[in-house]
């Protein structure tokens, strides 16, 4: 059975755990109806357009 010859010390342990904790920033494009931002394959609520379609109405 394998076993640790030495104990791992906080800081490696923490450092290995770290990556685990880094978040991404989301990806955002412009909209092509009306240049606002939004997330990618999500209806703009700007203006309600999908895939070049109107999907809601604007009130």
């Amino acid at each position: 059975m394998a076993v640790p010859k030495r104990k791992t010390s906080k800081q490696r342990r923490n450092k290995r755990r770290a990556s685990a904790y880094r978040f991404n920033k989301p990806t955002v494009t412009t909209c092509p109806n009306c240049s606002e931002p939004v997330m990618p394959h999500r209806v703009c609520r700007a203006c309600g357009y999908y895939d070049g379609k109107q999907i809601i109405e604007e009130a």
